[in-house]
């Protein structure tokens, strides 16, 4: 026999695993430290799934993206978008973290590319809000009408500024009252691109109500940012009526103890339907904030 004849066969095959970060808590409402994988269950669609890979990411450096929104609907609460936003990040940034911020009307300008620095961050929304519009655009650029395109600036964040951090724990933290009227992208492509991306997402909400009554409109802001955040695992909160700074810490308390879990699915097909994810503690007095599944393809 020749020795090309005798040559092996190699076959490769490729194992998907399906990757969830996830946060827990206690009856206190504090995060749940020690855990371990014996300490949860799995079930995609409702059936059971072996655990293949467990730890904890307390040690990961953040990349966090500032979604602000300067439309018509935002203008009373610039100012306090700016406060807020300076309180949160010299609370929450480390000299192994960075952030960049993205101002979104009917245009996504970034106003301040990935940086440590609060400074920086700063002077380029200080900057935009004096009126200086040139920042480069992210996204392709677009004809929109309207001037809350929340949906763009959150879909072309994760893409072309979060996909690329595998190492690093991702979020987007939303300021805005969530009354979305004029992207390409809508919100089920907005909560995909997130949890394909593992981007949890944070929205404090500033709604500009008449008489202190929300109306039709700010229901509906108030709903989408609510679903954004249960959908990929973070939180929202109400700006105008929360202690921030104990909001903020609760989002700081999270993103540094977070927990992370793969397996393979027993689903073998890649057809692009939604699949529903419960990470399920088996301490009854324990609650998981995780994204709720993901897209098989």
């Amino acid at each position: 026999m020749s020795s090309a004849m005798a040559q092996e066969t190699v076959f490769h095959s490729e194992v998907h695993l399906v990757n969830m970060t996830f946060s827990v808590r206690g009856p206190d409402g504090k995060t749940a430290a020690g855990l371990a994988v014996d300490d949860f269950e799995v079930f995609e669609d409702g059936a059971p799934q072996k655990i293949r890979f467990f730890a904890r990411e307390d040690q990961l450096p953040l990349s966090l993206g500032l979604i602000v929104d300067v439309s018509d609907s935002q203008d009373k609460f610039l100012k306090r978008h700016q406060h807020d936003i300076e309180i949160f990040l010299k609370g929450i940034l480390r000299p192994s973290d960075q952030a960049f911020a993205v101002c979104f009307g009917n245009h996504l300008r970034l106003v301040s590319d990935t940086t440590s620095s609060v400074s920086q961050i700063m002077d380029g929304l200080k900057s935009f809000d004096k009126g200086d519009m040139d920042f480069p655009e992210i996204g392709p650029k677009e004809e929109r009408e309207l001037g809350t395109a929340l949906y763009d600036a959150i879909y072309f964040s994760v893409e072309e500024k979060l996909q690329s951090d595998n190492n690093r724990r991702r979020a987007l933290i939303l300021f805005t009252d969530g009354e979305e009227n004029s992207s390409e992208h809508d919100l089920i492509d907005a909560i995909s691109v997130a949890q394909d991306s593992d981007v949890l997402i944070f929205a404090v909400r500033y709604t500009q109500t008449k008489h202190g009554a929300m109306n039709a409109r700010n229901k509906y802001g108030m709903r989408v940012l609510g679903h954004l955040a249960a959908q990929t695992g973070g939180s929202d909160f109400d700006g105008l009526h929360t202690d921030l700074p104990e909001a903020f810490q609760q989002i700081s308390d999270e993103l540094r103890s977070l927990y992370s879990i793969a397996y393979q699915s027993t689903n073998k097909a890649q057809d692009g339907t939604f699949r529903k994810v419960v990470i399920q503690p088996k301490q009854s007095n324990l609650t998981v904030r995780a994204k709720a599944g993901y897209y098989a393809r």
